[in-house]
């Protein structure tokens, strides 16, 4: 008999409503007519969620959601039929932008801050991932892994992530986080299971020079896996287990696009595979080669938070190595 699928819990302390606008070319300083955008309710934590119930993976999305934005935040994620969980917050909910420019193949993003939430609001973010950790679901998915994704808000708790790392932990599960700057290297010092930057993020939290050496320090201060997306190179696999390199997965040519949320797609493809008991060394290249190939197949999607049905063919062109380092 089946096991049922266990549920990738995750969690986006800063989500924003995603617009994203197609352009037929940018010039600075012009005006340029566009057709309505692409609005749907988006952050990294949500787009990880969406990503792995497109495939059929049991899911469930915690966030806050305040104000007027708030409202068509949620209006859309019910509509979605993403399972999911609000906290209601008196902030508004930030909105981001992305500008495709389908002639050149560039992508900007513009990305609001956020506003500071309420101590009783953090409160009760964090009750509802205990309660999701605690009680599980009416249909006997327990959880599996849990995700926090994202930037944080001003004003919020230095340990947010290092406390979900160690609400995983005492719930028995692996903790991914994904985020940036002092919250990467807090999370690492935390424990945490996975932890998924791109190679700016990676170099600039840890003021190193060199990816691998860089991704060692994270691991050094406790962290069990780094996956690093880097660009052209593809993504990169360093584990706590194999101190002499890492793996590297590849496509034989970079793939144009939308690449807004195809570091989120890798992280839902890493998610899903440790929720399912993908936790050994011996899992990493698959994992890498999942998150690579989901990765990419975002890419071809006009929008963050879905992949093309081509990810299993992209999986197949990959080019996946060990590479020793010194």
């Amino acid at each position: 008999m089946n096991q049922p699928m266990k549920r990738v819990i995750t969690v986006t302390p800063n989500p924003a409503i995603d617009l994203s606008y197609h352009v037929a070319g940018i010039t600075p300083g012009a005006s340029h007519r566009v057709a309505a955008p692409l609005s749907r309710a988006g952050g990294k934590g949500l787009n990880v969620a969406r990503v792995a119930h497109q495939l059929g993976h049991p899911v469930l999305a915690i966030a806050p959601s305040g104000g007027t934005a708030g409202a068509e935040f949620a209006a859309e994620l019910r509509s979605s039929g993403v399972p999911h969980r609000l906290i209601p917050v008196a902030a508004d909910t930030r909105r981001s932008i992305a500008l495709v420019d389908t002639v050149g193949g560039e992508t900007s993003i513009f990305n609001e801050e956020g506003s500071p939430l309420q101590l009783s609001e953090w409160q009760a973010l964090a009750a509802a991932v205990v309660d999701a950790l605690e009680v599980g679901n009416q249909d006997g998915q327990s959880a599996g892994v849990l995700v926090g994704s994202g930037s944080l808000p001003p004003g919020a708790p230095a340990d947010f992530y290092p406390a979900l790392v160690r609400l995983a932990h005492d719930a028995g599960i692996p903790a991914v986080v994904d985020t940036s700057g002092p919250g990467i290297v807090a999370a690492a010092r935390a424990g945490a299971d996975l932890l998924k930057p791109n190679n700016h993020e990676l170099l600039d939290a840890t003021g190193e020079s060199s990816l691998a050496v860089a991704a060692r320090r994270l691991i050094a201060l406790g962290a069990k896996t780094v996956l690093v997306s880097a660009g052209a190179e593809g993504m990169l696999a360093f584990h706590h287990a194999a101190p002499g390199g890492y793996w590297s997965a590849r496509l034989p040519e970079p793939l144009s696009g939308n690449p807004t949320g195809a570091g989120d797609a890798g992280v839902a493809a890493a998610a899903v595979a440790l929720a399912n008991g993908m936790t050994g060394i011996t899992d990493i290249p698959e994992i890498l080669r999942r998150a690579t190939a989901w990765s990419a197949a975002a890419v071809l999607m006009p929008a963050a938070g879905e992949i093309s049905p081509l990810y299993a063919d992209l999986e197949d062109q990959l080019i996946l190595s060990w590479k020793e380092t010194r």
